[in-house]
């Protein structure tokens, strides 16, 4: 009687341990490799600094003139399902591509969503999804080059762009393509993230060759108007940013591309920044993508 007893007390702990960890959450990074002609990839977090790959490609570049997955830019929403969008080409597609999941494993058929009506337009590059809570909304912000359209500075036709957005409550149905920001320079990478309410911060690269570096934006709305940008906040040759918060701080992480590494700043209020880049361990092939937070259970399953 007394081993039944401790053997059914060892098994109520050890399950008790597992739904523990299974309904512990952990970061999830989504990545590619370049060229950009594999697809999907993952990697995982439990403290937002030591991160490791999750082997597997997940979902297979198959849109748009150059067949690429670059830019995955991830989001679960309210109705329990991840939505992926992604950059399909370096130049000549006038959309960007998407797919949704239940479990990260299995991918709807990836479709080409229409963003771009002007012909001329020579790029649809790094689109971030963002899930509006307030209007129930998904925002997609990508950056976008029309020759002719904005005062040229010092960038080439081709390499002046701007960033636009549409919206959809289901991606069957989509608004129409409005300019989302035009700050008076050539401008890519852009990430919304939401504090309180009527509390956004938007960050941006700065992508004229002067500067090639992060800023950062304020505003009462999602979909702006945003405030003048602010000095910037990393070094030069940066881009593809992305925001998570680790307790109390933002961590933002940047493609540091010319040295092939990926750097980190932390920060509590997006004015004052620590350089954390040194603190993290991100494996060397990953490119930029966002993260979100899963139950370590949907890491697992990815992992097994």
């Amino acid at each position: 009687m007394k081993h039944k007893l401790l053997l059914y007390f060892v098994v109520v702990i050890f399950s008790a341990c597992i739904a523990s960890q299974d309904g512990k959450e952990v970061f999830l990074f989504t990545s590619f490799h370049e060229p950009a002609d594999e697809g999907l990839r993952f990697l995982y977090s439990e403290d937002g600094y030591n991160w490791e790959s999750i082997d597997g490609v997940w979902l297979k570049p198959s849109l748009g003139k150059h067949q690429l997955m670059r830019d995955p830019s991830i989001v679960k929403g309210p109705d329990n399902l991840y939505h992926l969008v992604w950059t399909t080409s370096w130049k000549g597609d006038l959309g960007f591509g998407y797919a949704q999941s239940e479990d990260l494993i299995h991918w709807s058929e990836p479709k080409m969503i229409s963003a771009m009506q002007d012909t001329t337009t020579v790029n649809v590059w790094a689109p971030e999804i963002f899930y509006d809570d307030v209007d129930d909304q998904y925002i997609i912000v990508w950056a976008s080059c029309v020759p002719g359209k904005f005062e040229r500075g010092i960038e080439d036709e081709d390499n002046n762009h701007r960033l636009y957005y549409l919206t959809t409550k289901d991606f069957e149905t989509f608004s129409e393509t409005k300019l989302f920001l035009d700050p008076g320079f050539s401008v890519i990478d852009a990430v919304v993230v939401k504090r309180a309410e009527k509390d956004y911060v938007l960050v941006l690269k700065d992508n004229t060759r002067l500067e090639r570096n992060l800023k950062i934006s304020f505003a009462e709305s999602p979909v702006g108007p945003y405030s003048e940008p602010s000095e910037p906040f990393t070094e030069k040759f940066v881009e593809g940013p992305t925001v998570t918060k680790a307790g109390e701080e933002y961590l933002v992480y940047f493609d540091m591309y010319r040295k092939k590494k990926y750097g980190a700043m932390k920060t509590t209020d997006f004015i004052h920044f620590e350089d954390v880049t040194d603190k993290m361990h991100i494996p060397n092939g990953h490119k930029h993508g966002t993260i979100i937070k899963v139950p370590l259970s949907v890491v697992n399953k990815l992992k097994s």
